[in-house]
């Protein structure tokens, strides 16, 4: 089986062609330009992630913008979501403050991506 990728790594944006056996275990892939490709690649068939940004209300009713610390599962998005909507942080958040840990029980932390003071 093939799955055709278009790799978000660089600018380059290379259309690559993964092969994955009949139990969609990735086995290789062509196309790509760079290592970092074929990784993205790979983990994009077995186990993708992404990085989850949205925003938070401050506790003056601001919205304070916000992501994820690194990536996490695909899967793990809507339900981190879910618990956004409940999230309340400081009107003193700073940048690169975490807000909560452990979203979705993924182990990755929301952070603040700007200050809440100057919003």
């Amino acid at each position: 089986m093939e799955r055709k990728l278009t790799c978000i790594i660089c600018p380059k944006g290379c259309e690559m062609i993964a092969t994955l056996d009949e139990n969609k275990k990735f086995l290789s892939v062509t196309g790509y330009t760079c290592k970092r490709g074929a990784i993205y690649a790979e983990t994009e068939c077995t186990a993708p992630t992404r990085t989850l940004t949205s925003t938070v209300f401050t506790k003056s009713g601001k919205l304070l913008p916000v992501k994820t610390a690194a990536p996490i599962p695909k899967g793990a998005l809507g339900r981190a979501m879910a618990v956004l909507a409940d999230v309340v942080a400081s009107d003193d958040a700073r940048l690169g403050d975490v807000i909560l840990e452990n979203i979705a029980e993924t182990g990755v932390s929301i952070v603040a991506t700007d200050d809440a003071c100057t919003l």
